[in-house]
């Protein structure tokens, strides 16, 4: 999709945002996060499941790309999340994905694992406090729609 020389780009951009938005509070902003989570995952060709690990006061303690798939789906395992979670003694979290198909609309089967991550995480007091899905072109935030 992108010349060698745009993904370089990307690339650099994503350096910078990722090297800033360890030194900020930047995850109590719901622009910041899908800005951080678009430049991380979208121009990917397959599917890449984040997992934002916060501590109490909701700043990163780290991104992690737990899973990949292909271009249209991933399989996503609520035991690995829980298990970087207490890894990295996080107290809440923010997971994201991408659609390389270009729509950011969640599909059923986010809703569902969306659900089954929050219910796991929640056994052990951890907050979920966002989905995001992101494309090239948009993002869906499922705090942002009332869905978490």
């Amino acid at each position: 999709m992108f010349t060698p020389d745009e993904q370089h780009i990307i690339d650099q951009a994503a350096a910078i945002f990722a090297k800033k938005i360890k030194t900020c509070d930047a995850f109590t902003s719901p622009d910041l996060v899908k800005g951080f989570c678009q430049t991380r995952l979208a121009t990917s060709e397959r599917e890449i499941f984040l997992l934002l690990i916060l501590d109490n006061q909701h700043r990163l303690i780290e991104a992690v790309e737990l899973f990949q798939g292909t271009i249209d789906g991933a399989s996503v395992y609520p035991r690995e999340v829980v298990k970087s979670i207490l890894k990295h003694n996080g107290a809440a979290c923010i997971i994201a994905h991408n659609h390389p198909s270009g729509v950011a609309t969640p599909s059923n089967c986010d809703r569902r694992i969306t659900k089954r991550i929050k219910d796991a995480l929640a056994l052990i007091d951890v907050r979920t406090l966002d989905h995001i899905v992101v494309s090239v072109e948009e993002t869906y935030s499922f705090a942002e729609h009332g869905i978490i």
